[in-house]
């Protein structure tokens, strides 16, 4: 035998054929499992992010929802490959997208397409961090309705009340509430810190403030659900410090709220109107802050 496989002419074409073949049916493998990873990592971030942007309207409609996910699936090329988007409660949403992907080298082995799939949850957490907050502040003992029109007071002494509070985020001064008022604060607020109340009449520079944020907002009145609009304020909730006494002179802050403003304010006003709404916004949440006020984060949850 020995000898016969010695003088067998064209043996090593074979095992060159041989080999060949198993190197094409690797290569293959390589190639139909490279395509399938990669269109398993674009799915999952597309149910990612459909799932992340979805969960931003569930303070507002199932329908609002619905729109913003198919919009992300139609941005990420994947219209048709929604299998389900469940709202799991109020403050969660499931996506999940799906399709069959056609292989290539792994067809001559009768495997045509395989079925690729992915799912993402993300869920809504009570803020513990923001940026961008006014200088006004709410008792977290006061209870809120949301939708219900709310008179929030600041003229002189109103801090003093314990419901709505005047807060020196910038330090004394007219001037610096003002500003912060307008434009928001622009150091970051987290649920923990102390920060000091503002005395004295400010009255004037609220309406300032509230008739310019409402002046720089182009949608109509009582349209609180757009991403863009000044109206909408980001407010610290606290829980007053110190003795108990007739001023309080400090808070620490203890969540975060948003107040839609309803209504300019003519030049009597020492008052302003508006909502409380639920919306999720710009922020951190480390845990969930220890109240709900209706302002939150999302994160992805698996």
């Amino acid at each position: 035998m020995k000898a016969f496989l010695k003088k067998e002419e064209g043996s090593s074409f074979l095992l060159m054929a041989l080999g060949m073949m198993i190197t094409l049916a690797i290569l293959g493998l390589v190639v139909d499992g490279g395509h399938l990873y990669m269109t398993k990592s674009h799915m999952q971030k597309t149910a990612n992010a459909a799932a992340l942007s979805g969960a931003q309207e569930l303070p507002n409609s199932s329908e609002k929802v619905n729109q913003v996910v198919g919009e992300i699936l139609d941005h990420h090329g994947e219209t048709d490959s929604l299998l389900f988007s469940n709202m799991e409660g109020d403050a969660l949403l499931h996506v999940g997208v799906g399709r069959e992907v056609p292989v290539f080298f792994s067809a001559l082995f009768g495997v045509d397409s395989v079925t690729v799939q992915a799912e993402a949850k993300a869920g809504l957490h009570a803020m513990t961090a923001g940026i961008g907050t006014v200088p006004l502040g709410l008792n977290e003992s006061m209870e809120l309705v949301y939708g219900d029109t709310y008179t929030l007071k600041v003229d002189a002494g109103d801090s003093e009340t314990g419901n709505f509070g005047i807060l020196a985020l910038e330090g004394p001064g007219a001037k610096s509430y003002g500003e912060s008022l307008k434009y928001g604060f622009d150091e970051e607020l987290k649920v923990g810190d102390v920060i000091n109340t503002q005395t004295g009449n400010i009255a004037g520079a609220t309406r300032e403030g509230v008739n310019y944020r409402i002046s720089n907002c182009p949608y109509p009145d009582g349209d609180y659900q757009q991403r863009d609009c000044p109206r909408i304020m980001l407010i610290p909730v606290y829980k007053p410090l110190g003795d108990g006494g007739k001023q309080m002179k400090s808070v620490e802050i203890t969540g975060f709220a948003y107040f839609y403003l309803a209504n300019p304010m003519d030049s009597k006003d020492d008052s302003i109107s508006g909502i409380f709404i639920k919306r999720v916004g710009a922020g951190e949440s480390n845990g969930d802050a220890p109240l709900d006020r209706g302002a939150y984060t999302i994160k992805l949850t698996r």
